[in-house]
């Protein structure tokens, strides 16, 4: 079998740890092309896994007609017109997380994927973790009964990453912990109960322990250090409220709060069963039966989810049939990050369907 060509867009750290890897270990993928505006970079990258060919433009490698699949592992601002370009070239594109930056762009992808027949995956990984993928099975099998409610929270201590830099400036990330963290989040929720209509939104956000930048004080810092020149103008902090046709779902979440314990997990509350998932980690599942109450810790051995991404692509490239991250399975989630921003900014509640 004649291995699929890849182009990788962006070389930064989502790249390095995750698709380019993941590309390498795959045996039907070969990298031709590494694609990165800082060319020293690509070219130690292509040294270290023998890729041919490095350009410090995109559009270098569009024309070439062996590359049929591109991972787009760029800034959140540049999403959209890259994987655009890119479909409307004839290739197929995985793109990391979030989609775009908005609604109206992340449709406009799915126009061009749509237009040319391609396939547009989005680099919502944990739809291929082992964990949810068993949650999920309880909750299709009617082991939790009727969810009521879901509760996600994603809060932690002074972790605003790159202070300064491409993730607290809105005009290139669009947003800050909502749409960094958040969206991780919700689409894992909506995967789980097979994205029911959204009815309201309501959302509030503030961005205040990073504003004074100089005196932010931290221990680590993703993506650092801090460049006090740059800006900080997004949100650091979010709450939200939504109702749909199923259950209600509540969200909490922080890159910096002042206490000094993280929270990081998902709470499934169903009228049968509850399930408390550990973000990244193992669930534990709550129930009664006839007057005793369980609290039961499956075990189960565990996939490498970012492989199994990588692998599900390349498989879809190949057969061209839309999987469980396909553009047209993120749809709501971009639609309900647009309505918390939106609530907020007008502060009040954002209907979507009556």
């Amino acid at each position: 079998m004649e291995k699929i060509k890849v182009a990788v867009i962006g070389c930064g750290t989502i790249a390095q740890s995750g698709h380019i890897p993941m590309y390498d270990k795959n045996p039907v993928a070969e990298i031709k092309y590494l694609v990165d505006v800082n060319k020293e970079r690509a070219e130690e990258l292509a040294k270290k896994y023998n890729v041919p060919y490095v350009t410090s433009d995109y559009r270098d490698m569009l024309k070439d007609e062996e590359v049929t699949a591109v991972s787009i592992c760029t800034p959140n601002s540049s999403h959209a017109h890259i994987a655009i370009d890119c479909l409307d070239a004839g290739k197929n594109v995985l793109c990391e997380k979030p989609a775009a930056v908005n609604f109206e762009q992340v449709l406009q992808m799915k126009e061009a994927a749509d237009r040319n027949g391609k396939i547009l995956n989005i680099g919502v990984v944990n739809r291929y973790s082992t964990a949810v993928n068993k949650i999920k099975e309880f909750i299709d099998r009617g082991e939790l009964g009727k969810i009521c409610h879901i509760y996600c929270s994603f809060r932690a201590h002074r972790s605003i990453p790159g202070l300064g830099g491409q993730f607290t400036t809105k005009a290139i990330s669009g947003g800050g912990v909502l749409i960094d963290w958040g969206v991780h989040y919700l689409d894992l929720v909506f995967y789980c109960i097979r994205s029911p209509e959204i009815l309201t939104v309501s959302g509030g956000i503030s961005g205040e322990l990073g504003k004074d930048m100089k005196n932010y004080s931290y221990l680590g810092m993703w993506a650092g250090p801090p460049n006090y020149n740059g800006t900080f103008d997004v949100e650091d902090l979010v709450s939200g409220y939504i109702r749909t046709r199923g259950p209600s779902i509540s969200l909490n979440g922080a890159w910096a709060q002042n206490i000094g314990e993280a929270a990081t997990f998902i709470e499934f509350l169903g009228d049968k069963a509850g399930i408390k998932l550990q973000y990244g980690g193992d669930f534990k599942i709550y129930t009664a039966d006839k007057g005793v109450l369980y609290e039961i810790t499956p075990s189960f051995q565990k996939r490498d989810m970012f492989y199994d991404e990588i692998d599900d692509f390349l498989k879809s490239v190949a057969e061209g049939k839309k999987t469980r991250s396909n553009i047209d399975n993120v749809l709501t989630v971009a639609q309900v990050m647009d309505a918390l921003y939106k609530s907020a900014e007008l502060g009040r509640e954002v209907v979507l369907h009556e």
